[in-house]
């Protein structure tokens, strides 16, 4: 069972690597936003498929009628979507997702056990594990998390279990709390449908994979050049 993955050795970070964006060289003449890197697009996807709903609801910011759509494919301990969300994310959701122009969407792709547990915390409430986070609660975790990574993904001491409660004490979890939430198995069973789902259906097999308005996106993205894809769009 998972808590007991959780006392192995867990597998090497970049087990499911995440791929680099591709940047495009642009013309001269274009306005500096332009002129950032634009993200190549690995082809397009039924967006209208991928915002039905699945085994775990969507945690979304953002209005549900934003003329941009983002679902992002992530894994708790891929350094590529923690750089992300420490460095561009906020940026990105005081610009767009404030101020209604884009709705951001995270969906689980773990890689490793760890991951499939930091989920499972973040999906959870602190105080009563029975209960879902709300999505204010759940991106909260995840960015505490991500900022906390190497503390709890690779502790000095190899004892994750123990990095990973103490990192989430401070979001309100007790030993109690935390054994409760990483022994929901139909918890873990909807986690693992999802990284089904995304595999399946959107061929997602790296992280951070981002869909937005009908397009594949794979790799960390800096504020700049998805400005300048949502100011394209």
């Amino acid at each position: 069972m998972l808590l007991n993955d959780l006392t192995m050795t867990r597998r090497a970070l970049l087990g499911g690597a995440a791929v680099t964006a591709i940047s495009l060289a642009l013309p001269l003449g274009i306005s500096d936003a332009f002129a950032q890197e634009m993200p190549d697009s690995q082809g397009d996807v039924d967006m209208a498929a991928a915002l039905k709903p699945g085994t775990l609801p969507d945690m979304f910011l953002g209005k549900e009628d934003a003329p941009i759509t983002v679902i992002e494919y992530m894994s708790m301990t891929c350094p590529h979507c923690a750089h992300f969300h420490t460095t561009t994310f906020e940026p990105i959701k005081t610009k767009y997702v404030d101020s209604g122009k884009v709705r951001f969407i995270i969906r689980e792709f773990p890689f490793d056990p760890v991951a499939t547990a930091a989920f499972m915390l973040a999906r959870s409430n602190p105080q009563n594990p029975t209960e879902p986070a709300t999505s204010e609660q759940y991106f909260a975790m995840v960015s505490l998390l991500f900022k906390q990574q190497r503390a709890w993904a690779a502790p000095a001491d190899k004892d994750v279990r123990k990095a990973l409660l103490q990192t989430v004490r401070i979001a309100g979890y007790s030993q109690q709390t935390f054994e409760a939430c990483l022994t929901n198995q139909k918890l873990l069973d909807e986690i693992n449908e999802v990284v089904k789902r995304g595999a399946d259906e959107f061929g997602v097999n790296s992280t951070p994979t981002f869909l937005i308005n009908g397009k594949k996106y794979s790799g960390d993205m800096s504020v700049e050049s998805m400005s300048a894809l949502f100011d394209s769009i």
